[in-house]
């Protein structure tokens, strides 16, 4: 059994209010003394009360000071009227008791307590959100509803007699009625705030109290109307004016900012009785009448009455209670739309998001399929992003993706999706025929070369497209297979360069099946499995044509997909992390094949593995090539790493020391690339180097002579003050050879001394008019 503890004030309270009744009942001579008594105890309460009321409130803000502030000022009304009874009994200590005009001021209490409820009400949500001014509007109808409803049963239950006191005026019985019929709506009013709003006992403490002390001034009122004939009642029956004055100061010192609890099911729950509760005593009302009346009563005019403002009263509220439903309906409706929009929208840029612009392609190609209209697909992938990121700050980059997103939309037409797919990747999909779709990617290419200013700052970003159009052999061509296409096209787009568009042609990227560049991730743990090989390419002496080295190269061709172009598989394995793994299965292969080699040369051969540059300065780089030279036995002078360029040095410091380990192991390291990408002169002068391998770009000196020949003339140059050997790459005609070999370049390698070719397939030294050459070479 749960005991009930009252809290201390309460009690000291209820105790004083107690022993005042006590000394005005048993030590005060009844009569005029009496009443004399009675005035200035309810005088100094309701003093005392308003004083309390307007303190707390100047220790608080916003509603909790206003509610206070309004039973204060309600208060003071109530109290000065008692002051004026207090000087009529002690000027006329002989007068009469009786209800007065004048009284008319104490309706001043309960009116101003109505408004601090409605005041208090607006700080107690409802768990489902309305318009505040049809909460409050709807607050009083259901008050007035519920106080109508009780006072028809009560009319119709009680003697006639006690509601039609003999001889008195009939505006003085209404003033007197008026008391405890307020009094009546305000406690019905406090309980449906206690039972359908406030979810914490910071909350409910002050609505007790002041339910409790509206409840003991309708006492009083309905003890005074009942006695409105005689004009006299004892001290007890005059205690609620005691009682509630000092309530209501109670209810002010209560609730001292206590946080609310966190709001839960309680309140879902309630919100079925703010809709109930209403009609229960209106039910109860209705069965009550039509029972007397049934069994042959008759209806008052006063019955009557109170059942049309009743019925009128529930019209209201079914009213009010219909525009809730309606503002919630589109409440939910907007809910709806908004989730339905962040479901299939980036929260960035407001672009369409993957799930959308899927959806819209497969729309797109049912509409290609069956009704033969055009649709293209564009791929923009922003070319070194995440330096944007990290030289800006990210909030500079979402600024940045957020420009990049208008000029896209700017680029293209109405009636053309433009979708962020995660990240720094964008897709186009267009309604467009294939010439007029090769001119919206290079429109979009155009746009998005031009610098952005942020916060005063010019911000220069490039991106790598792939555009995709149906073919006419593409009779299943699905969202999902195009999607792959444009993904293929925009990485051939960045391998080969950046900044520009690439069109995905079948056969162009490896095969008809290389659009499969993901069939990648299956490879992980077990290359070779998976159909991934070792060619090897050579490096010659230009003087001679004699092999001194081979690259070590990987080659895919999947068991489904067929081959695929590295141009693909590489861009692939950097984005997605999957390079190491590929890395080292090449270097695994390559020290393996190291005897082989030698055999198919006569002599000891130098091996080139590539290293991805992303992968440097992180954990396991030195300690997989140590372990394929320990494995396969093979002298670490044998081993060159070649540092490929399509990826930033993540931590240049600790690469430095890890390339350094590695020369001291004996391993020599070589910069792939060198005049593309990252691999410049930043990188020659901060990483040890020992062999330089030219660019294609740089080579073509038969093409550019002089301008072409003075870069590559100033690179030799340069490479022969540092002690690092240079190797021309691209070498794919003897005018070629001719003009590097001319201006000094000692090695090179292209297609013109040899493919890239399993190492069974090696024939022995490119024909040579030399002896046997040294591999020392490399780096003389």
């Amino acid at each position: 059994m749960t005991t009930v503890r009252l809290p201390a004030r309460l009690l000291v309270t209820l105790a004083l209010v107690a022993a005042v009744t006590a000394v005005g009942t048993w030590a005060v001579p009844a009569g005029a003394a009496q009443r004399v008594f009675a005035d200035v105890t309810e005088f100094l309460v309701g003093a005392g009360a308003a004083a309390v009321c307007f303190v707390t409130a100047r220790e608080r803000t916003g509603r909790r000071a206003l509610w206070r502030n309004l039973l204060g000022a309600a208060l003071v009304a109530w109290t000065l009227v008692r002051l004026w009874w207090t000087v009529r009994d002690l000027g006329e200590p002989g007068r009469a008791p009786a209800v007065t005009v004048a009284d008319v001021g104490l309706l001043t209490l309960p009116i101003l307590t109505f408004v601090a409820l409605v005041v208090g009400s607006m700080a107690l949500p409802r768990p489902i959100q309305a318009s505040l001014r049809r909460d409050r509007v709807a607050l009083v109808i259901d008050s007035v509803l519920i106080s109508g409803s009780l006072l028809a049963i009560a009319r119709s239950a009680l003697p006639g007699r006690l509601f039609d006191p003999a001889g008195q005026d009939p505006w003085i019985v209404g003033i007197a009625t008026a008391y405890p019929v307020v009094d009546l709506v305000l406690v019905v009013m406090g309980l449906l705030l206690m039972i359908t709003r406030p979810s914490s006992r910071a909350a409910r403490g002050p609505l007790r109290l002041l339910v409790a002390a509206m409840a003991a001034l309708g006492c009083s009122d309905t003890l005074r109307l009942l006695h409105l004939s005689t004009g006299a009642w004892s001290p007890v029956e005059s205690a609620g004016y005691l009682l509630g004055p000092a309530l209501l100061g109670l209810a002010a010192l209560s609730n001292r900012g206590l946080p609310d609890d966190v709001p839960g099911l309680e309140r879902v729950d309630r919100e079925w009785l703010h809709l109930l509760l209403p009609y229960v005593p209106v039910v109860a009302t209705g069965v009550f009448i039509a029972v007397r009346t049934g069994s042959g009563g008759r209806l008052t005019s006063y019955e009557a009455y109170l059942g049309w403002l009743v019925l009128g009263l529930v019209v209201a509220r079914q009213m009010f209670t219909i525009v809730d439903n309606m503002v919630l309906l589109a409440r939910v409706s907007e809910g709806q739309q908004k989730l339905h929009h962040q479901a299939y929208h980036d929260p960035l840029t407001g672009l369409a998001n993957r799930a959308l612009f899927r959806e819209r392609l497969v729309l797109a190609l049912d509409a290609y399929h069956y009704r033969r209209v055009p649709v293209a697909l564009v791929f923009a992938d922003l070319d070194d992003f995440k330096l944007i990121n990290d030289s800006f700050g990210h909030a500079m980059g979402d600024k940045l993706l957020r420009l990049i997103s208008e000029r896209l939309l700017s680029a293209v037409g109405p009636d053309d999706l433009v979708a962020r797919l995660g990240g720094d990747e964008f897709a186009v999909l267009l309604e467009r025929r294939p010439p007029e779709a090769e001119e919206a990617g290079e429109r979009i290419l155009n746009a998005l070369r031009e610098p952005y200013l942020i916060d005063g700052q010019s911000v220069v970003v490039s991106a790598s497209l792939g555009l995709v159009l149906p073919e006419a052999g593409d009779k299943e061509l699905s969202a999902d297979v195009l999607l792959r296409r444009a993904d293929a096209a925009m990485y051939v787009s960045k391998r080969r360069g950046k900044n520009a568009m690439e069109r995905y042609t079948a056969g162009a990227d490896g095969g008809p099946n290389a659009d499969l560049p993901h069939l990648l991730a299956r490879a992980v743990g077990a290359p070779a499995e998976y159909g991934f090989a070792t060619f090897y390419q050579p490096i010659v002496r230009l003087t001679d044509g004699a092999v001194v080295a081979v690259e070590a190269l990987a080659r895919w061709t999947d068991p489904v997909a067929g081959p695929v172009d590295p141009d693909v598989f590489v861009t692939v394995a950097e984005r997605t992390g999957l390079v190491a793994a590929i890395d080292d299965f090449v270097l695994d292969r390559a020290c393996a094949d190291a005897a082989r080699l030698a055999n198919a040369y006569g002599r000891p051969i130098d091996v080139h593995v590539n290293v991805s540059a992303a992968r440097l300065g992180r954990p396991g780089v030195e300690e997989a090539v140590l372990r394929a030279l320990e494995r396969h036995s093979v002298r670490a002078s044998r081993l060159v790493v070649e540092i490929t360029e399509t990826r930033r040095i993540p931590d240049l410091a600790r690469a430095v020391e890890v390339l350094h380990r590695l020369r001291r192991h004996g391993v020599r390291v070589a910069l792939d690339d060198f005049g593309s990408g990252y691999n410049a002169l930043a990188q020659l002068h901060s990483l040890p180097v020992d062999i330089v391998k030219l660019d294609s770009t740089l080579t073509d000196v038969e093409v550019d002579p002089e301008r072409a020949g003075a870069l590559c003339r100033s690179v030799l140059r340069i490479c022969a003050e540092l002690g690092v050997a240079v190797v021309a790459e691209g070498v794919e005609t003897p005018a070629r050879a001719q003009a590097l070999t001319a201006l000094g370049c000692a090695l090179g390698q292209g297609y013109l001394f040899g493919q890239p070719a399993p190492a069974h397939r090696l024939a022995g030294a490119v024909p040579s008019q030399a002896g046997p050459p040294s591999t020392a070479n490399l780096t003389s």
